[in-house]
């Protein structure tokens, strides 16, 4: 397996878990603007060394997802900004284009310092 990407949660904006019921983390580079910042998990921002495909695996902490649907701006946003959505629905079509979407299932609030890694399956 290889490692296409990965980071650490740097701080947890204290309204992330306003979209828990929607299933939905946003991550943002730590030079997320203040107004915005309190909605995130905030993240280093580093290199992806690969292409983001269906069927990777995103770690979230010590729990992996599968990548259901990669949106057309994800590696972009996520190289340069550090900033996509997580979107746990199941989606299988190509939806919004900064959203990573991962298979429908239940989920865990991650903690500060928590790794994030995209797997290749």
């Amino acid at each position: 397996m290889q490692t296409i990407y990965e980071t650490k949660i740097t701080k947890i904006g204290k309204s992330v878990y306003d979209f828990v019921e929607d299933k939905i983390f946003v991550l943002f580079g730590d030079n997320a603007p203040a107004d915005v910042a309190d909605y995130c998990l905030l993240i280093t921002i580093n290199e992806i060394k690969g292409e983001i495909n269906k069927g990777d695996l995103l770690w979230l902490g010590d729990k992996p997802y599968k990548i259901t649907s990669v949106g057309s701006k994800v590696a972009r946003n996520l190289e340069m900004l550090g900033h996509i959505t997580l979107q746990f629905d199941g989606r299988e079509s190509e939806g919004l284009p900064g959203t990573l979407y991962l298979e429908n299932t239940d989920f865990h609030k991650p903690e500060e310092g928590s790794e994030i890694k995209i797997i290749k399956q």
